[in-house]
This record gives C-alpha cells, sequence and structure tokens, in this order.
C-alpha cells in the first residue's frame, strides 16, 4: 500500500489537513509561432476574450486569432499540447491554464480522460506542463477543521476530466468531473483536495462537527455518493469570492474556499432550476452583478434545464429559457446570449422574450453549420463568437446588422490547392449523425461547378449542386445529408462522387455510408 502524506495548512484560527501529491512538471520554450489562415481544429469547447485576442480551446489544442480570424496560431504540436483536446481555457493578466482530456479504450468502449493541464506565465511564449492529479493509496482522510473526513481517492485517468479552472492571486484551481474540486499554490506541483457539502447538507464550515464522506462512487469501499463532489466549473469573482457547479448545484464560499453554502434545486423556494451546473458567469454592471448558471437536470423528476441567474448573490433565483441542453452564457451590457444543443437564443428583457438564430451560415465561403449545438460563447463589442462541433463563427449584433443575419465561419481542412483532387470528411460517416462534407478547390478562379454522388454501381443517387457558382479565393465544401433525390437515406456502403468543375477534367471521391 501506499503511505498517504499529508501536508497541514493554517486557515485562521484552524488547521486543515489535505492530502497532496507532487507531479511532475515539465516547461517547454514555445518556437516562433507558426501563422495559418486556418484555425486549428473544428471542434470548439472554450473561447476566452483577452483584449483583441480572442483565443478557443479545440480539439487540437489551442488556437488564437488578433485580427478577428484572418490569421491563426495554433498551438497544437507535441511538445506542448501533445495534440489532445482542450477542455476549458483561463487568462489572468499573463496567466493562461488549460486542461486537455484524450480517449482510453477498455473492452471496445470509449472513455474520456484527463490528459493534465499546460500553463504560460508569459502570455503564450512558454508553457509548463502538469500531470493530471491523481491520488496514491485507496482511502484518505482530510481534516476539516476537527473533523475527519473520509475521501475517496482517485488513482485513474478515466473520468478524471478537468472541465473549469478558476484563478486566484495565490492559486490555481481545478473543477474535474471524477476528480472533484482541487486547488494547488505551486503552479500544480502539489494539489489539495477542496472540502465541499454533501448532498445532505446546505453549508459546511470548519467549526461544524460533520460526519460524511468526500466521496462520488462508491467503488469497494462503499462510501455514500454525493453528487455535489462531481464538479463541472470554477468562477473567480474575487480571491474571496468563489462559485462552484456540481452535479448537485451550485457552491458559494466566501472566504476563500474554506467554508461553503449550497443552492440547488430543493433548499430554496426561488431556487435554480436544476442541480446538474455546468457553468456558472458574471454578468457585471456599475452599481451590481448578476450571477449566472448553467443548469441541466439531475434526479428529481421537477428539474427543468435552463438559465437560473441571482441578483443578491444566490439567495434568491429566477430561470428562464428551459430549452434543449444548456452549454454557455454570454453578456453585451444587457444583452443575454445563451447556447443550447438546439441553437443560440438572445434575449434583451432578461427572459420574457427570446430570439432564436437561425441557421449557422457563411454567405462569403458557402459554409454552414450541419449541426445546431453552440458549445460556447462570448461577446466582444458589436460580435459574438460561437463555437461548436462544427467550427468557430461570428455574427454582428447591431443596430445595422440584426442579430444572427450574417455570420462568418472559421473551419480547418486539408487544403488541395488543386482541380485534380477532392476528398470527403469525416470518412466513415453515419447520416443519422452527421453529415459529409465534399472538399474541392477551383484553384484560383472562379468557375460554376456540378457534384453528383453515385452508388457503387455507379447508379446516380444525388445532385448536390448544379453549375453553381464558386470563388476561386478559398477552397469549398459541399455539404451531403446521406439521403438521395427522394428524401430517403441510403444503405450503408461505398459511393462516389464526381466533381465538375467548369473548362477542368472532372475529380472523382469515395464516400463511405455506416449508420
Amino acid at each position: 500500500m501506499h503511505k498517504v502524506n499529508f501536508i497541514e495548512l493554517t486557515v485562521g484560527a484552524f488547521i486543515l489537513a489535505l492530502n497532496v501529491q507532487a507531479q511532475v512538471v515539465t516547461t517547454y520554450s514555445m518556437d516562433k509561432p507558426v501563422t495559418s489562415t486556418l484555425i486549428g481544429s473544428n471542434s470548439i469547447s472554450d473561447i476566452v476574450l483577452d483584449g483583441d485576442t480572442v483565443w478557443t480551446a479545440t480539439g487540437r489544442g489551442l488556437s488564437l486569432t488578433s485580427d478577428d480570424g484572418m490569421n491563426w496560431i495554433n498551438l497544437t504540436n507535441a511538445a506542448i499540447l501533445n495534440n489532445q483536446s482542450a477542455t476549458t481555457l483561463t487568462i489572468r493578466g499573463s496567466d493562461i491554464w488549460t486542461a486537455l482530456s484524450f480517449t482510453i479504450i477498455h473492452d471496445n468502449t470509449a472513455y474520456p480522460a484527463g490528459g493534465g493541464l499546460r500553463y504560460s506565465t508569459d502570455k503564450g511564449a512558454s508553457w509548463t506542463s502538469v500531470p493530471q492529479p491523481t491520488d496514491k493509496g485507496t482511502v484518505d482522510t482530510l481534516m476539516y477543521g476537527h473533523n475527519k473526513i473520509p475521501t475517496l481517492d482517485i488513482p485513474v485517468l478515466e473520468g478524471n476530466v478537468t472541465f473549469g479552472i478558476g484563478l486566484t492571486s495565490d492559486a490555481v484551481w481545478i473543477a474535474s468531473w471524477y476528480g472533484m474540486l482541487r486547488k494547488s499554490t505551486d503552479h500544480g506541483t502539489t494539489w489539495t483536495r477542496v472540502v465541499l457539502p454533501p448532498d445532505s447538507l446546505d453549508s459546511i464550515a470548519p467549526s461544524d462537527t460533520l460526519s460524511f464522506n468526500m466521496s462520488n462512487s462508491q467503488g469497494r469501499l462503499k462510501l455514500g455518493v454525493n453528487r455535489n463532489h462531481y464538479v463541472f466549473a470554477i468562477h473567480v469573482s474575487s480571491d474571496s469570492l468563489l462559485w462552484v457547479g456540481t452535479a448537485g448545484g451550485v457552491n458559494k464560499s466566501t472566504d476563500g474556499g474554506v467554508s461553503w453554502r449550497k443552492f440547488n434545486h430543493r433548499s430554496q423556494l426561488q431556487a435554480i432550476c436544476g442541480d446538474y451546473v455546468i457553468a456558472i458567469k458574471e454578468q457585471q454592471f456599475p452599481s451590481r452583478t448578476i450571477m449566472w448558471a448553467v443548469c441541466n437536470t439531475g434526479d428529481e423528476p421537477d428539474e427543468k434545464r435552463g438559465v437560473s441567474y441571482s441578483a443578491d448573490e444566490g439567495e434568491t433565483w429566477r430561470s428562464i429559457l428551459f430549452s434543449d441542453f444548456v452549454r454557455d452564457v454570454a453578456f453585451r451590457d444587457s444583452i443575454i446570449y445563451i447556447a443550447t444543443d438546439g441553437g443560440l437564443y438572445r434575449t434583451t428583457d432578461m427572459g420574457t422574450s427570446f430570439i432564436k438564430a437561425g441557421t449557422v451560415y457563411d454567405p462569403i465561403s458557402g459554409q454552414r453549420w450541419t449541426q445546431s449545438a453552440v458549445y460556447a460563447l462570448e461577446a466582444q463589442g458589436d460580435t459574438l463568437w460561437a463555437g461548436g462541433a462544427d467550427g468557430l463563427a461570428y455574427t454582428i449584433d447591431s443596430r445595422l446588422e440584426s442579430f444572427g443575419s450574417r455570420w462568418k465561419i472559421f473551419r480547418t481542412y486539408q487544403p488541395v490547392a488543386t482541380t485534380a483532387r477532392t476528398y470527403s470528411y469525416p470518412l466513415p460517416f453515419s447520416p443519422a449523425n452527421e453529415a459529409v462534407r465534399l472538399h474541392y478547390s477551383t484553384q484560383d478562379r472562379t468557375a460554376r461547378v456540378t457534384i453528383r454522388v453515385f452508388d457503387f454501381a455507379m447508379h446516380p443517387v444525388k445532385t448536390l449542386v448544379q453549375n453553381a457558382m464558386r470563388s476561386g479565393n478559398v477552397e469549398h465544401d459541399e455539404i451531403w445529408n446521406g439521403r438521395n433525390e427522394h428524401g430517403q437515406y441510403v444503405a450503408n456502403g461505398v459511393y462516389f462522387y464526381r466533381v465538375e468543375i467548369e473548362g477542368r477534367d472532372p475529380a472523382w471521391g469515395k464516400i463511405m455510408v455506416v449508420q
């Protein structure tokens, strides 16, 4: 059995003993940044604004732009980010922190796993790698005031994925699904577990007499399972005022993460609409602030998906937009934007009425999102940035341009640079879950394009475009939803497509359909 180490920390008038484990950190100096006209990935999980720079956490590391997307710096290489997915991103001054994830396959089943953290203290010029925090042994006892709290150790990476990062002046805080809430005051060399209330209590303080387990899984130790110890999000209002979103509600600390009060669907008359809180945001006005909780449903039958907000620091909540799975919220003055799996919403009257954006379509490039889900939002003046599984995009929301009427879409691809080459992606694709894109180039000339899909016997299946004018300034994707001319899904198998560009020999490509 591994020996468990403890460190005693003096907090006010009491001693708090917490488990710590040293991590091996590695620092990399970044080579001269390579500028690209393409973003690094088409999957966007987080967007953070730093002045004029837009940072994105993507399916292949980080991408940033300082000129509205004309040029990108993509941090994806093996030394810095190992080409892993970035789940979240936060910036405070010159400090930048991101968390990574990857997939582990066990018995033909894919499990998300924590890929560790990366941070920079010099605006991204150099980076330090921190392993995903794990524990040794099977069970610890955390000293919380005079209380001994039995605590489940997390020795594995599976499920131990960090979805939220908060920075105070002296610490980094990470919200990890299976790994719970942790804090480091030495840039990730050691981590301490932060004690949150169990499901049975609405508040805890070190002076209380307490009897509960810090556990989100029974395992073989048969500890009590607490939904409030599955942690998704952290928001730092100040060094003393912290907000944490869990599968058990919203947790607030006014003393720097020592004492906590919990708000959930059952604990208040005017409560949050659902206990599954995956994001917490703060809307600031000159004389007040409003806290927003992105809520989804837990175990109670009367919980609802939506967004809840509080103008009195959590004492009372009002809920709006009972919609699809909610992902994020952003603000511009009194305008609120809400991202859901069903699309993007806007309200100017605190949820009394909504406008829903239509199809995300770029009239210049001809690109459009084929999936409605929006995962991340940020407002930059009149510009609203939105990210999802289909790329990054922005729309202008002003007196001259109405919300969602025009989009600029940023997607990456492997350039073909010639009319003789074409390819489809994803390969294979499942029509019930996605669309396939057929990528080609008219090679620096505007020309008419016709694209037809054929089955394996070369029978015509679908004409996607016919004599459509396409610009030579960009490479193009045409989208097929896997349906034939009669609107029916095609059968599984191999299909071919032909790209006919005016004045050029046709190019052929292959599509594989797998339901």
